[in-house]
């Protein structure tokens, strides 16, 4: 993808408050492709204000404003927006390319799918898939040659630009059900709960991603215009600049059905869905949803089926609805309906 490159003044400071979690590996990959190309990453360092000496302690960090800067001067010098991954280039506007193709795509499903395919007509040393299994969506790596001493840098990054292109697409975040990579933990394997939403795992084949399938069917919200403004600057497309979640009302719905024992308040709630409790309020509201009107609606429909399709004692559908105890089940339930559990159950009636 092509960055919009912008100098900074000589000297000038890195921005106050930024957070330097980029690993100095990512770095030290830029310049051994540099070495490759028998060129001079000076010019690349200096511009993202990364002084050559940092480069030999491992442990050091840059900030994503400086990784962006190195990465768009070495794709703009190696002419190659892979930045030395594979065993050809690939060409400034490669990736606008691919994002061209899969933009007029009816759903992220379709788009994805694209993307894939024609990755692998510009890039053959890897090939990457789009599988569904049950309710997991899984985009998956698979390596065709030894990516040497470039193959964690390439693994993360095509990994990372494929699900912020799809977080892009759909405007909203996607959130990780998890990660995997086949290589072992990295001395910095820290950065990569920043990197990644959810759980990592190392040593594990192939390197993929995984997230809920229903963002598969999510409709495109971006047009060639947007796309256009994108490509000047691709390179900070992550995730967290996505507030909304376009499936989150529904993410909500389903962990309070599946875990009524564990989503009782909204920081148990909150944990499982990866966010932070204010995170969760704050999104819920700006979907027009609560988390009151939400769990009620859930404990409400559990009950009901339970009391009209099962003979289960009143305190077990109390707490096979995520009720601590039957009297606040019973009060709750006469606020639904009118009726105690017991008097519905009798009436054999389900709400119209």
């Amino acid at each position: 993808m092509t960055p919009r490159l912008t100098q900074p003044a000589p000297g000038s400071p890195r921005p106050a408050g930024a957070p330097a979690v980029t690993p100095m590996a990512f770095v030290q990959a830029i310049v051994l492709a540099y070495d490759r190309r028998s060129l001079s990453p000076d010019q690349a360092l200096a511009l993202a204000q990364i002084a050559p000496s940092s480069l030999l302690n491992a442990a050091s960090r840059i900030t994503a404003s400086q990784m962006e800067r190195i990465s768009g001067a070495a794709m703009q010098e190696l002419d190659d927006e892979a930045l030395g991954w594979f065993s050809r280039r690939l060409p400034w506007g490669s990736y606008g390319m691919l994002a061209r193709a899969s933009i007029s795509a009816p759903s992220l499903g379709v788009a994805l799918k694209r993307w894939c395919r024609h990755h692998g007509l510009i890039a053959d040393d890897i090939t990457l898939t789009l599988n569904v299994t049950g309710d997991m969506a899984m985009l998956s790596i698979t390596e065709h040659r030894d990516l040497g001493a470039l193959r964690e840098f390439c693994l993360v990054s095509v990994l990372r630009n494929i699900h912020g292109l799809a977080c892009w697409l759909i405007d909203s975040r996607i959130p990780l059900q998890g990660a995997q990579f086949p290589f072992a933990a990295p001395p910095h394997q820290s950065v990569y709960g920043v990197l990644f939403s959810g759980p990592t795992s190392f040593d594990t084949a192939p390197a993929r991603i995984r997230f809920d399938t229903r963002y598969l069917a999510l409709p495109l919200r971006r047009d060639e215009r947007a796309l256009q403004q994108m490509l000047q600057r691709a390179l900070p497309l992550t995730v967290l600049q996505y507030r909304r979640d376009r499936l989150l009302v529904q993410r909500v719905r389903q962990a309070l059905a599946a875990h009524p024992a564990q989503t009782h308040n909204a920081d148990a709630l909150a944990a499982l869905l990866n966010v932070s409790p204010r995170t969760l309020h704050r999104q819920l509201r700006e979907e027009g949803a609560s988390l009151q009107a939400l769990k009620d609606e859930v404990r409400q429909g559990r009950a009901i089926e339970l009391l009209l399709r099962t003979g289960r004692p009143i305190k077990q559908v109390a707490e096979a609805a995520g009720f601590h105890n039957e009297k606040s089940f019973i009060r709750a339930f006469r606020g639904w309906t009118g009726e105690s559990p017991a008097e519905f159950r009798r009436s054999g009636q389900p709400l119209t």
